[in-house]
């Protein structure tokens, strides 16, 4: 993950030599702590979590890494996805709206992480313009296991939103997205829903205003898993409180 945005940093430093191919991109660290989370050493757990989002020349990215202490214990663990998407109207220099749909992408995210939990996943994105939405985007995955031992084979739909609410001198931020498997293919996982959203405070804009808004942010994720980890039976609901800064 470090590389990755020294990568991108290198990358936006170059613009005064020519013009450089990223539009916008951005990067956090978020500390999460939370209780009442299954199948793991511990209940009790606290997560510091990297991200980078951003939109280039040909599409756009979002990648983040995860790494987990279970608290009380002398376990670790971690994960991370990265998620490029290909974006065909800009490719082809076209305008692909039709209604609600702004743009369709070649959608790709490759998951990694402690145990047998490597996978490929690819299909087809789109960004749509909802009312109430910030932005709002729906892509659809075929899952494909990368090692033997993991049976998460599959079909998945991914949307992955943001609300902005004003409140005050600042806005209330409620993003996040669904992983929702609809079809597996292995016996022994189950089709699984995964509903992960933040509900933050911009106190970041509050304490030092709108030069520091979407800086600094508290607040909660909620996390509910139906069927986790594909396991029948087994379904999640927890929060963790967040406190979130932006790069």
């Amino acid at each position: 993950m470090k590389k990755i945005t020294l990568a991108l940093a290198l990358l936006a430093s170059t613009s005064a030599y020519a013009e450089s191919p990223i539009q916008w991109w951005d990067a956090s660290a978020t500390v999460l702590h939370g209780e009442d989370y299954d199948l793991a050493p511990s209940h009790r757990q606290t997560t510091l979590t990297l991200e980078t989002a951003g939109a280039w020349s040909y599409g756009d990215w979002f990648a983040f890494y995860d790494f987990i202490d279970f608290n009380g214990t002398s376990e670790s663990a971690s994960y991370g996805e990265i998620s490029p998407r290909f974006s065909f109207g800009k490719m082809l220099g076209k305008d692909l709206s039709m209604g609600p749909v702004t743009d369709l992408s070649l959608a790709l995210t490759y998951e990694t992480g402690k145990g047998p939990v490597e996978s490929f996943l690819y299909g087809v994105g789109a960004d749509l313009t909802l009312p109430g939405f910030t932005y709002f985007q729906l892509n659809a995955y075929k899952r494909d296991a990368i090692n033997d031992d993991n049976i998460s084979d599959g079909w998945q739909l991914t949307p992955v939103f943001r609300v902005d609410i004003p409140v005050g001198d600042a806005n209330l931020v409620v993003d996040g997205f669904i992983d929702w498997v609809v079809a597996a293919d292995n016996d022994g996982y189950q089709e699984n829903l995964h509903f992960n959203p933040q509900i933050k405070y911009d106190l970041g804009r509050s304490l030092f205003g709108e030069a520091k808004s979407n800086t600094l942010f508290v607040g909660i994720e909620y996390d509910y898993w139906q069927n986790k980890y594909g396991v029948d039976g087994i379904d999640q609901n927890t929060y963790s409180f967040i406190v979130k800064y932006h790069l």
